[in-house]
């Protein structure tokens, strides 16, 4: 398996989406759409957070417009529930808010000697379907996580700090109380 460009490739330009996909072939403009690594998108109880039991809310956002790459957010979606089911021990609610829609693309080229005489170059170079990605805007919502009190709010803090080495982009963290009346999921 090739591996994969670094995410400055692709995290801070500007970019057009790239997401026509039909079921008619002749409509479809990305032919072979590369799977999706995010295995799931919700985790924890959500009827607690229905109940209106998890009423400590963070809200993680951009802080700049940005693409996430889907194994930017798996990867994170690893580690924020491994470390929440191991503390909260299914006292919380969490929930990965973008998909990925859009398809990235690598004119791949070779490198070396003698490289020169087995490529095209700059011929054909709109390239081929590689991964997925999320195109976020200032502010956009990244991951939303419930807790039910203050010791589980202090440590979803701190589990929340170290996932800023796994997203290419800055990050703010919002934190709402909820009360049971004004409760509607997000």
């Amino acid at each position: 398996m090739a591996s994969l460009r670094k995410a400055t490739a692709y995290s801070k330009k500007k970019v057009v989406p790239y997401t026509r996909v039909s079921k008619k072939a002749k409509n479809s403009f990305i032919k072979a759409v590369p799977p999706q690594k995010i295995v799931k998108f919700t985790m924890g109880k959500e009827p607690l957070y229905r109940r209106g039991k998890l009423i400590h809310c963070l809200t993680v956002v951009t802080a700049e417009k940005i693409q996430v790459r889907h194994n930017a957010l798996e990867a994170c979606r690893q580690y924020i529930n491994k470390k929440l089911d191991k503390e909260l021990a299914g006292q919380y609610y969490f929930k990965i808010l973008p998909y990925t829609h859009h398809v990235q693309r690598e004119n791949r080229m070779l490198t070396g000697a003698g490289a020169d005489r087995m490529q095209t170059g700059m011929q054909l170079a709109f390239g081929k379907s590689m991964g997925k990605s999320a195109i976020m805007k200032k502010n956009g919502r990244l991951f939303f996580i419930a807790v039910p009190n203050e010791k589980a709010l202090s440590f979803t803090r701190g589990v929340l700090k170290q996932i800023r080495s796994k997203l290419p982009c800055k990050i703010k963290v919002l934190y709402e109380k909820f009360l049971e009346s004004n409760i509607t999921l997000k």
